[in-house]
């Protein structure tokens, strides 16, 4: 009876928050947990085949969306905290959600991401069968400290989560050795070729995470994504079962997985990580991939994932919350050869991390390209980008405090496309001013 009150309860402040113009992805299931803590425990009764989890610092959101889409496009119903709520509040709400009245899932497959620092508390709940782990970059050090402490937390979760199937990145050092943890079985999906120029780049991750000497790359990707070996103690990139190769970035994207040619109409070298730990995950849970991409034309991105707003031309939204993220959203920036306005959003809220000195550790000189018309700085933080900026060597043509004033400046430019690059905080507050300021165009 407990978990039913909490089912309604949290179904009740889903409606409320709606009503309000909320979101609800973590609220409700925040206050069901109260009424019932043990809420989500029954998942792995209730799921005919199997729980699928997605973790790791960037990517989780897009790789978990994308799994739960193309299961979807197969006939299966599916269990997906699918707005990125993450912790075990998020998990709870997707699943009252999706429970009827009388507290019934019908659900062949549970899709959850899960925050890294929160998968040993999911895992006391709910027990994963297969664990795709994307990367594991700096991200928010007032709340995960350094990547050492993220690395730990990730160990215990998988001790926790028990006999569980890990689908791994391997072309990151610091994935690469949860595959090495007692007991456990390891499939890794990889880019086996030299694709981006090999330029400098901040490598967060570049020491033997067995040994501690620096790694030497054959090449790299980004950060250190690469094929990487340890000189001392020989720790290296184990040959990917999930093999990519033949990659171009030009729209649509082509590569092939597995010499299985693929076409996917999305921005983002990253974007080919996300798409190959989905196939690599579907053929470990024993779904067919001889259609992935053909599954996958349904999917649309999650909020400010290069997400293209329509007005007299392009606007993109884009989030970026982390050295690793903004390095790769100026790469595609400067990948998109038309005349472009940038403008960027800084915010400094619990969500986001209060500690800023990130901003250090971002390739900022990079975005100063041929084709870079205007740059706009705004958020909270505004004053502390734009002195990033200073010190990178590139001038900043606008401050504001209002989104909206730096977007109607942008669009009243003669270039091309405008770029906004926003980090957590910004980003629905940012997506609300390009929705209304679209209507009024439309109007």
């Amino acid at each position: 009876m407990r978990k039913l009150i909490a089912i309604w309860a949290g179904k009740l402040l889903t409606v409320a928050g709606k009503i309000i113009g909320k979101k609800s992805s973590s609220s409700p299931g925040a206050f069901a947990l109260k009424i019932c803590p043990t809420l989500v425990n029954d998942i792995n009764k209730i799921v005919k085949k199997k729980v699928i989890v997605t973790c790791g610092t960037n990517g989780k959101t897009t790789t978990n969306n994308l799994m739960a889409s193309a299961l979807e496009a197969k006939g299966y119903k599916v269990l997906c905290n699918r707005l990125g709520a993450n912790m075990l509040s998020g998990v709870a709400t997707a699943y009252l959600q999706a429970a009827s009245i009388f507290g019934k899932i019908d659900a062949d497959y549970a899709c959850l991401e899960i925050d890294e620092a929160y998968t040993p508390i999911v895992f006391k709940q709910v027990k994963p069968d297969i664990m795709v782990i994307t990367n594991l970059f700096r991200d928010q050090l007032d709340r995960y400290g350094e990547i050492d402490i993220t690395v730990d937390i990730i160990k215990r979760a998988i001790k926790e989560a028990g006999n569980v199937k890990l689908v791994l990145n391997a072309d990151d050092p610091l994935c690469v050795q949860f595959g090495r943890e007692k007991g456990v079985s390891a499939s890794y999906y990889g880019i086996s070729e030299k694709v981006l120029p090999q330029v400098d780049d901040t490598k967060e991750g570049r020491f033997c995470p067995i040994c501690g000497r620096e790694l030497d790359f054959e090449y790299y990707h980004y950060s250190q994504l690469g094929k990487f070996n340890c000189p001392n103690c020989g720790y290296t990139r184990p040959r990917p079962q999930y093999d990519v190769k033949d990659v171009s970035l030009k729209t649509p994207i082509r590569f092939s997985i597995n010499g299985k040619p693929m076409e996917v109409n999305y921005k983002g070298f990253y974007n080919i990580y996300n798409l190959a730990a989905v196939y690599a995950a579907m053929d470990i849970a024993g779904e067919g991939t001889e259609d992935f991409a053909g599954l996958l034309k349904a999917y649309k991105p999650q909020i400010g994932r290069m997400q293209e707003f329509s007005f007299s031309k392009p606007v993109i939204l884009s989030l970026s919350k982390n050295p690793a993220g903004f390095n790769q959203a100026i790469s595609t920036v400067n990948t998109d050869e038309r005349k472009k306005d940038v403008i960027i959003a800084i915010n400094d809220l619990a969500n986001d991390g209060r500690d800023v000195s990130w901003l250090w550790d971002v390739d900022f000189h990079k975005i100063k390209d041929e084709n870079l018309n205007t740059l706009t700085t705004t958020g909270i933080r505004v004053y502390d980008i734009t002195l990033r900026f200073k010190y990178a060597g590139i001038d900043v043509d606008m401050m504001t405090d209002s989104m909206k004033e730096a977007v109607k400046a942008a669009l009243k430019t003669d270039n091309e496309v405008v770029y906004v690059l926003v980090n957590y905080t910004a980003l629905y507050p940012t997506e609300a001013v390009l929705k209304e300021l679209e209507r009024g165009e439309k109007a």
